[in-house]
């Protein structure tokens, strides 16, 4: 995580209420890279796309069409993370105050969702795929599915860097990562076909991939679920928060602490602090903000200090 710059306002109200805003915004790698990133990779698939289409529609290959439909699925999956990318740039409004960062989240449960469509294709071609397997050039598939491995594996390997730290680009990591075990998958089908005559295994090899697909996918789909529902973010320890507020000079309480995902990179936190012997002035909120920003990865914190002087309607665990 990068470390974005702090701009540290603070208002002080006749009631001491203080509020302090640091925006600590953090990319694993500047924005415009992705454009790049995700502008080749949508070329490569689709390129790729149209090659697989044609030479499944040439060999008569069921297995290649369904790969070549995976693949479009791929091309989508790219443009919807690219577009949740582009639209977390938009500067906040009037009406979006905190700009379209959420769009990433969106844009990650929407390719999570359209993993598990293509998953369902691909399982139900394969089973199908047992009752009638057609005579298929299995060399020839083989070779052209080779061309995906190579493609995804590029793909995959230019998102690698940002999947760590953005739930946005992991989707679009493993989507690319997922395709290349596909592609994988059709080739020793393909190769094990040519050489035994066996049809059955390329349906068997398609559910295996499946299978794995799902696997990483469901962690995908948790993670962006909970995301959406505001959750504490993954890798935030809520307890170690609360503790570490508890403990600044002056505290005595701290209450209706919410910490959220902003957008796939970045938290917001709000939270009310008791400070019973009155405001304890700018260069304290400046410390709060500094202590979330460097121990939590926290850039965007709201800190309302109360002095006792009215009981918090907010105090109350069970309220929000």
């Amino acid at each position: 995580m990068g470390h974005g710059q702090h701009h540290g306002h603070s208002h002080d109200h006749a009631h001491g209420h203080g509020h302090s805003h640091g925006h600590g915004h953090v990319h694993a790698t500047p924005p415009g890279r992705w454009d790049r990133v995700f502008a080749i990779g949508i070329g490569l698939n689709l390129a790729y796309l149209i090659i697989e289409a044609v030479a499944g529609l040439l060999y008569d290959s069921v297995s290649l069409l369904a790969d070549a439909g995976h693949n479009l699925s791929d091309v989508l999956g790219l443009a919807i993370a690219w577009g949740g990318a582009a639209l977390a740039r938009t500067p906040p409004s009037k009406r979006f105050t905190y700009g379209l960062k959420g769009s990433t989240i969106l844009a990650a449960l929407a390719n999570a969702l359209l993993l598990l469509v293509a998953l369902g294709a691909i399982a139900t071609e394969a089973v199908q795929r047992f009752a009638t397997a057609p005579r298929v050039p299995g060399l020839s598939v083989a070779v052209v599915a080779a061309g995906g491995i190579v493609v995804n594996a590029v793909t995959a390997w230019l998102f690698a860097r940002g999947r760590k730290g953005d739930v946005n680009i992991r989707g679009a990591f493993l989507h690319m990562l997922s395709d290349a075990l596909v592609s994988a998958g059709v080739v020793v089908a393909g190769v094990v076909i040519w050489a035994t005559g066996a049809e059955w295994i390329d349906p068997l090899v398609s559910l295996v991939i499946a299978g794995l697909i799902f696997w990483q996918t469901w962690g995908l789909l948790r993670e962006t679920v909970e995301m959406s529902l505001a959750a504490v973010p993954r890798g935030i320890d809520y307890d170690g928060v609360r503790a570490a507020l508890s403990e600044l000079p002056g505290v005595t309480e701290v209450h209706d602490l919410h910490i959220w995902p902003m957008s796939t990179t970045e938290p917001g936190l709000t939270a009310h602090l008791c400070v019973p012997a009155g405001h304890p002035g700018d260069a304290f909120l400046h410390d709060v903000q500094n202590t979330l920003r460097t121990r939590f990865g926290i850039g965007h914190a709201t800190i309302q200090i109360e002095t006792g002087a009215h009981a918090c309607e907010l105090a109350d665990e069970r309220r929000v």
